[in-house]
């Protein structure tokens, strides 16, 4: 697993709790489900919660998220 392939993850994530999620619940639900690729992801094992960051960041610059609103909640756009 690559810091890349944590846009589409970020973007799975959205959808399956109706299309808004907290930070935190989005960090839980992606070690929930992806937990064995980041482990054994090297380097990343170590910065997946700033890399999810960045790949939110990313998908705002590309309009397919909202910039979070001041309780932290990210949300399709």
């Amino acid at each position: 697993m690559k810091r890349e392939d944590l846009q589409p993850i970020v973007l799975e994530t959205l959808s399956s709790p109706g299309g808004r999620a907290k930070l935190i619940d989005v960090a839980k639900y992606i070690w929930k489900h992806h937990e064995d690729d980041i482990s054994r992801s090297g380097d990343l094992f170590f910065t997946w919660q700033y890399d999810m960051r960045w790949a939110a960041t990313r998908l705002r610059e590309a309009g397919k998220i909202k910039a979070p609103d001041k309780a932290r909640i990210w949300e399709l756009a």
